[in-house]
């Protein structure tokens, strides 16, 4: 199993000195940490897409090309991109072109996002969600396998016989669907043959194991061999020198996050209780020392069948950039070897 890392590049209070860390100094502590996930041997590194005043990241491409200048190795990519707000003439202009600056190492996530701020801030109708991604999606695929495209559909002028460039390193941009809980984003993404990052954000993650399943069926009755029907997790968690350590490092935000989006959402308010049942061996965290963290990811991986990659998402609006520094360390050179063989 491959093993990365998410940022949604979150503002930060440090907990030690309630110091608001600004944008900027947020930004070179970002790059430090995709820097130092490269040096120890982690696979992949994503970065969000929101617009809103909590995180950093509404223009991930930016961020991405500065990454692919920086590091070596490792591979970079959305978590996720928002198609259904975006150009996808543009988008993948964007993306093949960070591939050639990056030498090959881009791969696009593309989904719906887990907020609704881009709908207005683009003009674009909420009532619209489903077919404005199944549309663009149809299109970026096209792109993706021709230069030149001919494609009509509600949201966007034709294209009659237009080329798109520039044309990535890889023969093929990976493009993965990003999914959340229902079973038509899983059937869609077997049907079209599309690897699959599922996001976990709670409940337990071998509840998702009819999904996976279905998204499987449904890649085999559509003809697709079966190696391109990949299954990614987008997970929450954080790797410490021990359980109670990493709880208690991770906790303080873990609420600040949650309290902010339950309240936006009419949900009860979080507690220490929820986040410790959701940080224990069957919940949607993946929390503890190296040895636990591995040993729930290979737990995970057989209950679900087999997952090709695992994306931890560490970005927490308290969590000290040191101690961020301190997991992306222990993930890369103590979680990594033990799950190789996965």
């Amino acid at each position: 199993m491959h093993l990365g890392i998410d940022s949604f590049v979150a503002a930060v209070t440090d907990p030690a000195t309630e110091r608001l860390i600004g944008p900027q100094e947020r930004m070179a502590h970002l790059l430090e940490e995709i820097e130092l996930a490269d040096r120890v041997g982690l696979y992949s590194f994503g970065i969000g897409e929101h617009h809103r005043r909590e995180y950093y990241d509404s223009a991930p491409p930016v961020i991405l090309g500065a990454a692919a200048a920086r590091t070596e190795r490792i591979r970079l990519g959305s978590a996720v991109a928002v198609l259904s707000a975006t150009d996808p003439v543009r988008l993948f202009q964007q993306f093949a072109t960070l591939d050639l600056i990056s030498g090959g190492r881009m791969d696009l996530v593309v989904g719906r996002g887990s907020f609704t701020e881009a709908f207005p801030l683009f003009g674009l109708d909420l009532a619209d969600y489903d077919s404005l991604f199944t549309e663009k999606l149809e299109l970026l695929l096209k792109i993706r396998d021709s230069e030149e495209v001919t494609w009509s559909g509600r949201h966007r002028p034709a294209m009659t016989n237009q080329a798109v460039y520039p044309r990535p390193v890889q023969e093929q941009l990976p493009i993965w669907v990003g999914v959340g809980g229902t079973p038509e984003s899983f059937a869609r993404a077997g049907l079209l043959g599309l690897p699959l990052m599922i996001a976990i954000i709670g409940g337990e993650p071998r509840q998702f194991a009819p999904l996976v399943d279905l998204y499987r069926r449904a890649g085999a009755q559509a003809g697709h061999d079966p190696s391109r029907l990949k299954v990614g997790l987008h997970v929450f968690g954080f790797v410490g020198e021990s359980h109670k350590q990493a709880a208690d490092t991770i906790y303080p935000g873990w609420h600040e996050m949650f309290a902010k989006i339950s309240a936006e959402r009419g949900f009860r308010q979080p507690s220490r209780l929820q986040f410790d049942n959701t940080a224990g061996p069957d919940g949607a965290f993946f929390l503890g020392d190296p040895t636990e963290v591995a040993d729930k990811i290979r737990r995970v991986s057989e209950q679900l069948g087999g997952v090709d990659r695992l994306s931890i998402q560490m970005t927490n609006p308290r969590l000290a950039h040191d101690d961020l520094l301190r997991g992306i360390e222990l993930l890369g050179t103590e979680v990594a070897p033990l799950v190789a063989d996965v």
